[in-house]
């Protein structure tokens, strides 16, 4: 169903409807692995795609069915394929394009769950890939291969937030005949509409603000029917990467407040952003929404809110970043991002430690990094935080003696 509703009713009402029997508004949760069919030829119909409906419960369930088809509305796509994290949203993502002998372009900051997919399995299906600065289109123009097939960005970047020019690149692809994935998961389809902007295939870790809450792993993949179609039959249901009905449940509740959280994840983010960068024990910060970023009026132009999660530098490096991080006492240190709570991070020994130091550092990630996923907490508790831990490091007897 497509209406001219905003984001905002579409995240609650699309394709979402009381239930038929009972009238109930809450989705119903179907945990079934079998399904009965009224005659043979109904089930092979079904089994070989030709009419819709689930014939076993590794393909999927109807509980799930109702949240593929709202995450496929809020994205713009013909369908999407819910699988059981977001780590096989990317896999099977990249899995359906490519096959033995193949080579794809991957942005080169990158989430360090697929930097260590591409250089540990890629291999062993006979992929080959090469990371490439793909803020110049130039770089990833030289890179493209008579073997390639595919290009996979992530904008903006975990955890440098690193934004590209979708539209540019999805130009210069599609002279090559060259699918775009894109990682979508730090904007969430409430700020960033990547299948719009010429991309082919979205790919989302649901866990993070699709769901919102901390309590679901999950993935999406976005795109036309058929290129799901086949992930689904051929990629998903044979590896068995398969999102179960409660979980879908949980994540067709969380989503409801979806619009609500990105909009106070967005505004308190910038407001800490711009704390961090006027305070004198930092660095550097990365974040979208600063003047100071070197993307920031592409985010402008490309994005509706500059997201949820602030990088930055702490002065003195890893020595002092990580007492930093082990004296806030509101945010939590914790792998995730996108949760009610202020997550913080170290992501050069945590998210990107399958990273080796020399990749990193060309990467950008350097051993001082930070990374704060900005809660649903008053922005100015968060800030209090900050600064007692910045504060308390940096006027301590020991720092002052050995900074002298």
């Amino acid at each position: 169903m497509k209406t001219e509703w905003s984001m905002d009713t579409k995240i609650i009402h699309e394709n979402q409807f009381p239930d038929s029997q009972t009238g109930a508004i809450s989705q119903s949760i179907v945990p079934a692995v079998a399904y009965a069919f009224p005659d043979a030829e109904t089930a092979a119909a079904v089994v070989s795609g030709e009419e819709e409906g689930v014939f076993y419960g590794r393909y999927g369930n109807p509980t799930l069915r109702t949240l593929e088809n709202k995450i496929a509305a809020l994205e713009g796509g013909e369908d999407a394929l819910g699988v059981s994290s977001g780590m096989a949203a990317i896999s099977i993502a990249l899995l359906g394009f490519l096959k033995q002998g193949d080579h794809v372009i991957v942005t080169k900051d990158v989430y360090g769950g697929t930097y260590s997919f591409l250089t540990s399995l890629a291999p062993r299906f006979g992929i080959q890939f090469d990371f490439v600065d793909c803020t110049d289109i130039t770089s990833m123009m030289n890179a493209i291969k008579p073997n390639t097939k595919a290009v996979y960005i992530e904008t903006p970047s975990n955890p440098n937030l690193t934004i590209l020019d979708i539209q540019k690149i999805t130009e210069v692809c599609k002279s090559y005949k060259l699918p775009v994935i894109v990682d979508n998961t730090f904007m969430s389809p409430c700020l960033q509409k990547p299948l719009e902007l010429g991309a082919d295939v979205v790919v989302h870790s649901a866990t993070k603000y699709i769901n919102g809450h901390g309590d679901v792993l999950a993935g999406f993949i976005i795109g036309k029917k058929d290129v799901i179609q086949f992930m689904r039959k051929k990629l998903m249901g044979d590896l068995g990467q398969n999102l179960n009905a409660w979980e879908s449940f949980l994540i067709l509740r969380g989503i409801k407040t979806m619009a609500l959280r990105v909009e106070r994840h967005c505004s308190s983010a910038q407001k800490i952003a711009e704390f961090l960068e006027s305070h004198p024990y930092i660095d550097k910060v990365y974040y979208p929404g600063l003047e100071s970023h070197p993307q920031h009026e592409l985010a402008k132009k490309q994005m509706k809110g500059m997201g949820g999660i602030v990088s930055f530098e702490v002065m003195g490096g890893l020595v002092e970043g990580k007492k930093f991080i082990n004296s806030l006492k509101l945010a939590m240190i914790s792998f995730s991002l996108g949760d009610p709570e202020t997550l913080v991070q170290h992501p050069a020994s945590m998210t990107h430690a399958s990273i080796p130091k020399e990749e990193r550092i060309k990467f950008g990630i350097t051993d001082g990094l930070i990374r704060l996923s900005v809660g649903l907490e008053d922005a100015n508790d968060i800030i209090r935080d900050l600064d007692q831990a910045l504060t308390g490091i940096f006027t301590n007897p020991e720092f002052i003696t050995k900074t002298k």
